[in-house]
């Protein structure tokens, strides 16, 4: 059931940005391109995203424990390290230049071209060189 419930959630996810928009790379270099012809549709998804994070955060967190598991998964850490600082500017500099994030390009995979294509054999590359050069942790 939990793997099901994955699963769905990936399609919400997918088709809320297919619905937005924003598997168009064109939107997102559009919202990042602040002195030319700047698209804040962008800023409002994001912000929908958030607002509906915020509270929905709130409201399944009252419960003793999820639906579907026996207790919640959330992070403990909270500090900052150069992995993490390393690891997200690599993948905004990716998402700058390609125009794509990884879920908009999973979910624009039915239109194949070859912007999309080089953007997700690099981006699986980056994955496999990542546990490369990462040091195993227990």
């Amino acid at each position: 059931m939990k793997t099901l419930m994955g699963y769905i959630a990936g399609l919400i996810f997918g088709l809320g940005l297919t619905i937005s928009g924003m598997t168009d790379p064109a939107r997102v270099l559009g919202f990042l391109d602040i002195a030319g012809a700047w698209d804040p549709t962008l800023m409002f998804v994001l912000g929908g995203a958030v607002v509906t994070n915020f509270i929905g955060y709130r409201l399944v967190l009252r419960r003793p424990h999820p639906f579907f598991g026996e207790r919640f998964q959330l992070p403990t850490r909270q500090d900052l390290d150069i992995r993490l600082i390393s690891g997200a500017s690599l993948f905004g500099i990716g998402w700058g230049l390609s125009g794509y994030c990884p879920g908009p390009a999973f979910a624009s995979i039915s239109g194949l071209s070859a912007p999309l294509f080089a953007m997700l054999v690099t981006m699986v590359m980056g994955w496999f060189l990542a546990l490369a050069i990462t040091p195993k942790t227990a």
